[in-house]
């Protein structure tokens, strides 16, 4: 028997990543854990409207998504309590810029991607931006051919029902493979 919980969200664990943008001409970043997928190209950003980088976003129409990998915990965790009002966090990565020049990425994280700003979507308490991935730049480290392997990059996972971060699990089987089992099966 499954037990009513009400309207939360259940979609948790999420990755964690470090959005940045350049704020009043100078690089910022946050955490942010409201992402998603929209097409192959296309990707989102749920940032509640008092969020400092906002205005960045929306001023130069462009940032970036960087992914940490467990090993920026502390520094993740920063960017998502402290105010680029009040603190340069930019101090704590090495910076660096692609071909948009006003999307701020982190050197530390072994994979960053640039978007241009799409639209946004407002709700009453958050922007949702979408962004057009525009590049995308990897560590070569964490490559197999000309794919990411998530097993080496290691991501940074978050979990609003527990409120703590969690690391990935192992490969569990091959998408668009396993579910053969069952057309055979029934055959």
């Amino acid at each position: 028997m499954k037990r009513k919980l009400g309207a939360i969200n259940a979609l948790y664990p999420t990755p964690t990543v470090l959005v940045g943008a350049m704020v009043s001409g100078k690089p910022n970043f946050i955490a942010i854990a409201h992402i998603g997928i929209m097409t192959h190209s296309h990707i989102s950003l749920g940032m509640n409207k008092i969020h400092y980088t906002n205005a960045g976003i929306k001023e130069n129409k462009t940032f970036s998504v960087c992914l940490p990998s467990e090993n920026l915990v502390i520094e993740t965790d920063y960017c998502g309590i402290m105010t680029g009002k009040k603190t340069d966090k930019s101090t704590l990565f090495d910076v660096f810029y692609g071909e948009l020049k006003t999307a701020p990425m982190i050197q530390q994280c072994r994979v960053c991607m640039e978007c241009r700003l799409d639209r946004i979507v407002d709700f009453s308490t958050h922007d949702i931006f979408v962004g057009e991935i525009v590049q995308t730049y990897a560590d070569e480290s964490v490559l197999f051919d000309t794919k990411i392997d998530v097993s080496k990059l290691k991501p940074l996972l978050f979990d609003m029902n527990s409120r703590k971060y969690w690391s990935l699990g192992g490969e569990i089987a091959q998408c668009w493979n396993i579910g053969k089992q069952l057309k055979t099966e029934k055959a």
